[in-house]
């Protein structure tokens, strides 16, 4: 499988990233776009909810739809996602194959993702519901990630690892491993704060 190499840095204002971007000769390979995403596993969730914690999702990243296993790590770190992706033609076929297979589509899930290139390094301004944007910067090696960061005026105190759902536990405190966005149904720009993250509200009334 291969190891991914990247980081994270929340709460971003994506237009100053994108003024350092252009200035440093960074080139964005695709403008802002909405992905969607569904998210594949057996019905009883023993990907996710086994060791080391994985899924299998298939994505429509705009200009192609690719399906990948992600295997990460509970220890957040730099390196500690990995993952066999392979582009397919359709999205909708793609899920149908599965679910005939046995397989469920836990949740559909929808975001915003801009990419810039800036050498080897790919740099996405990322938004998704109900928190607020940030950037992942992914390189061949740590070196390139933190030399990256340090160009964009990043501090390497302030970097987040893991995925998505190490964002929204930063936002929402109160989320434990086993709070994840493959248990919403949906997860979309137009749906209301869900239940899930509401927890921190309710418990101070």
């Amino acid at each position: 499988m291969k190891t991914e190499i990247e980081v994270k840095f929340l709460r971003t204002n994506h237009d100053e990233v994108r003024r350092r971007l252009s200035e440093l000769g960074a080139v964005c390979e695709q403008p802002m776009r909405v992905m969607r995403r569904a998210i594949i596993d057996y019905p009883d969730r023993r990907l996710q909810t086994g060791t080391p914690w994985s899924f299998i999702r298939v994505r429509d990243e705009g200009d192609k739809i690719t399906v990948t296993y992600k295997q990460l790590d509970h220890d957040a770190s730099l390196t500690g996602a990995r993952e066999i992706e392979t582009v397919v033609e359709d999205f909708d076929s793609m899920v149908a194959i599965f679910e005939a297979s046995g397989l469920k589509c836990h949740s559909l899930q929808e975001s915003k993702r801009e990419t810039w290139k800036l050498g080897d390094v790919e740099i996405v301004l990322d938004e998704w519901p109900w928190v607020p944007p940030y950037i992942e910067i992914e390189g061949p090696s740590e070196q390139a990630v933190k030399d990256c960061a340090q160009q964009l005026a990043f501090s390497w105190n302030d970097a987040a690892f893991g995925d998505a759902m190490s964002v929204y536990r930063a936002e929402y405190p109160h989320l434990t491993l086993q709070d994840t966005l493959a248990t919403l149904p949906v997860v979309a720009f137009n749906e209301p704060l869900p239940a899930m993250l509401r927890g921190h509200l309710n418990a101070q009334h």
